[in-house]
């Protein structure tokens, strides 16, 4: 990061994978990690703010109780949450939702208020509420990333983890993984 007064918003990550996380705060990002199972629900720890909190694509349903509704919520309602019109740097490992929250993010249009992207994909079955044969699952995967390179969102790395079983879309695919790691960066945002 450039500039000390960075905002970094990380979704989804065990309390042991926040590498990253800890580097960014010891170089003076405000940090913010979500998890839904975090007692008590805000803490600060290693530099960063940790709290009970998931990232969802839906709006939240009335017929589910309001305190846990309160745990789940759209990215655009977060940032209205903490009062933050920004961040730098946006990492998900929604494990298997992420397909349907960038569809959110593009369709509620707040990929504008985030700088990089940082996001884990799983290949191995559709994902949360996407459905078809194995073709349209592709093709709304590739019109997703499209839709994210129209934003001007240019990829600058993908990593594969090779300790994933490789499978793609419940087949075995020898040379491939389960899981992507894709970094973007939001080439319309200006650094401040």
């Amino acid at each position: 990061m450039r500039h000390k007064n960075c905002r970094v918003y990380s979704f989804g990550l065990g309390p042991d994978e926040r590498n990253l996380e800890r580097y960014l705060a010891r170089s003076g990002c405000g940090v913010h990690c979500f998890d839904p199972g975090l007692q008590p629900a805000h803490q600060q720890r290693d530099e960063m703010w940790l709290h009970r909190l998931s990232l969802d694509w839906r709006e939240p349903n009335p017929a589910v109780s309001a305190q846990r509704r309160r745990y789940a919520k759209r990215l655009s309602a977060v940032l209205n949450d903490f009062g933050h019109r920004k961040v730098d740097v946006l990492k998900a490992d929604m494990e298997s939702a992420e397909w349907k929250i960038l569809e959110n993010l593009i369709l509620e249009g707040v990929l504008d208020s985030v700088g990089q992207l940082l996001l884990e994909v799983h290949l191995h079955w559709a994902g949360f509420e996407v459905a078809g044969d194995d073709p349209s699952v592709v093709r709304y995967w590739f019109s997703l990333l499209k839709e994210l390179e129209m934003a001007d969102f240019r990829l600058f790395r993908v990593h594969g983890d090779p300790a994933r079983p490789r499978v793609f879309l419940r087949k075995n695919v020898p040379n491939a993984s389960g899981a992507y790691t894709f970094a973007w960066v939001n080439t319309r945002r200006t650094v401040e």
